[in-house]
C-alpha cells in the first residue's frame, strides 16, 4: 500500500492531499531508467575491464598451456642440442682421429638451411603465437640438418673403418725374417758405408743378416708386382705392391715361392735368404717405399715387437756401421 502524502498549500492555509500528475510519473520512470542504464553500463565496464567472460577465460587457459608447451619443447630442444654438440666432438676428436679423417668443418655443421622465406606460410596465416611457432621451427629444422650431417658422417667412417681393416691388414707391420733375439738386424736405414765402394751412400733400406736359405716372409697383404732377377744391384728381389700407397721390395735372394700377380697375406712365405747381386753376405735388403719414396722400414716393426723390443731395435738401426749391399 503506497504512502499518502500531503503538502500545505498557504492560500487555503491548508494541508491538501498531493496527487502526482501524469509528468511527474513520466520523469520519475525515465529518471529510474536512466539511472539503470548508467549503472548497467558501468557494471558491464567494471566485468569487461576485471573480469573476463567465459571465452576469454578458455583462450587465457588455452595460451597458458601452449606457453608451457613452448618452454618444455624449447628445454628438449636445448636438450638435443647438447646431445647434437656431445656426438660432433667425438666424432671430429675421436672417431675421425682414430680413422684418421679430416673433421667436418664448422661451416658444414652450421650452414644454414634457407632463406627469409623459409616459413612464409606460417607468417601468411597471421597466427597470434607466430614468433613462438617460427623460432621452434626453425631450431628444428637446424637440429634436423646437423642430424643429416652427422649420418651422413657415421656413413663414411663406417666405410673408413671398413677400409682400414684392410690397411692394417695392409701395411707392413712385422720383420720380414724372424729375428725374435733382435740380432738379425746388420744395417739400418740413413747414410751407410757402402760395402765395395767404401764411400758413405745412402742406404735406402735395412739389412737382416741370416743364413742361407732361411724363410723369408711378407710383412703385409698385398699383390706380387715383380719378381726379378739381376746379376748386380739386388740380386734376385721381389716387390710387393700391399696398396693405400705402399709398396715392400725383398733383395739378394736365394730363391722365390711366388709369381707375380699371386695374392700375399702377412707372414706368408715368398722365398729365402740369399747372397744374389751386390751383396757382401747372405741376408736380404728389405726396404717400404710409401707414395713412390723410400722410408725407414723399422718405423713400420710394430705388429711383432713390444715396446722396449721396438726401442731396442731403433737403437741398433741408427748405428752408423756397414751396409752389407
Amino acid at each position: 500500500m503506497s504512502r499518502i502524502k500531503y503538502y500545505y498549500d498557504p492560500k487555503t492555509c491548508k494541508y491538501e492531499r498531493y496527487v502526482r500528475s501524469k509528468w511527474d510519473v513520466t520523469l520519475n520512470v525515465l529518471g529510474f531508467l536512466s539511472l539503470s542504464s548508467i549503472l548497467a553500463v558501468g557494471i558491464l565496464l567494471v566485468f569487461h575491464y576485471y573480469f573476463d567472460s567465459p571465452k576469454e577465460l578458455m583462450l587465457k587457459k588455452e595460451n597458458r598451456e601452449l606457453k608451457l608447451y613452448y618452454e618444455l619443447l624449447e628445454q628438449e630442444v636445448g636438450q638435443l642440442n647438447t646431445m647434437m654438440a656431445d656426438l660432433q666432438e667425438r666424432d671430429d676428436n675421436l672417431y675421425r682421429v682414430i680413422f684418421e679423417s679430416e673433421p667436418i668443418p664448422n661451416s658444414v655443421r652450421k650452414a644454414g638451411f634457407g632463406g627469409s622465406d623459409r616459413f612464409r606460410e606460417i607468417k601468411e596465416k597471421g597466427l597470434n603465437q607466430e614468433k613462438m611457432i617460427i623460432s621452434v621451427s626453425s631450431k628444428v629444422e637446424t637440429l634436423k640438418r646437423q642430424l643429416f650431417i652427422q649420418w651422413e658422417s657415421y656413413n663414411e667412417l663406417s666405410e673408413t673403418a671398413m677400409n682400414k681393416e684392410e690397411y692394417w691388414a695392409s701395411i707392413p707391420a712385422i720383420q720380414p725374417i724372424h729375428n725374435e733375439e733382435l740380432n738379425r738386424l746388420a744395417s739400418g736405414y740413413g747414410m751407410r758405408l757402402h760395402p765395395i765402394l767404401k764411400v758413405r751412400k745412402m742406404h735406402t733400406g735395412v739389412d737382416f743378416s741370416a743364413p742361407k736359405g732361411t724363410p723369408i716372409y711378407s710383412t703385409g697383404d698385398g699383390v706380387v708386382k715383380q719378381v726379378r732377377t739381376e746379376f748386380g744391384g739386388y740380386g734376385k728381389s721381389i716387390v710387393i705392391d700391399h696398396g693405400f700407397g705402399f709398396s715392400t721390395r725383398y733383395a739378394h735372394m736365394n730363391d722365390f715361392n711366388v709369381k707375380v700377380g699371386n695374392k700375399i697375406k702377412r707372414g706368408d712365405k715368398i722365398g729365402t735368404v740369399g747372397n744374389t747381386g751386390s751383396s757382401t753376405a747372405p741376408h736380404v735388403h728389405y726396404e717400404v717405399i710409401k707414395d713412390n719414396k723410400y722410408v725407414n722400414p723399422v718405423n713400420y716393426f710394430f705388429k711383432d715387437l713390444e715396446p722396449s723390443e721396438f726401442d731396442k731395435i731403433l737403437e741398433l738401426a741408427s748405428r752408423e756401421n756397414q751396409s752389407l749391399s
